[in-house]
């Protein structure tokens, strides 16, 4: 498999989002909000070190992480395992109490 781990973990976590928030995320991905994601991305990073706040949590570091990996080359592999990791474990645990 020669696809790139960061385009996999969209495109895997594009099946989990809504209808609207998968055309959001989709917007944000592509080149044109280049100067909306890297903003958003480290907004979200920053609200994540606050994750003791109420609506501000740590679930926003992996949004802001991603959102950055789309332009810092460095993260992409990494990011991208990542996310497949955080993906895989939802889905078993959703598996797991759902059953």
């Amino acid at each position: 498999m020669t696809q790139d781990p960061l385009d996999r973990a969209c495109a895997r976590l594009d099946e989990h989002l809504p209808r609207w928030l998968r055309r959001t995320f989709g917007w944000l991905r592509s080149p044109p909000a280049k100067l909306v994601r890297i903003p958003v991305g480290i907004l979200c990073l920053l609200g994540g070190m606050l994750w003791f706040l109420p609506l501000l949590g740590i679930w926003m570091l992996p949004l802001g992480l991603l959102l950055l990996a789309q332009d810092v080359r460095l993260l992409r592999k990494p990011v991208g395992r990542g996310i497949l990791w955080l993906i895989a474990r939802y889905e078993g645990l959703k598996a797991r109490f759902s059953a």
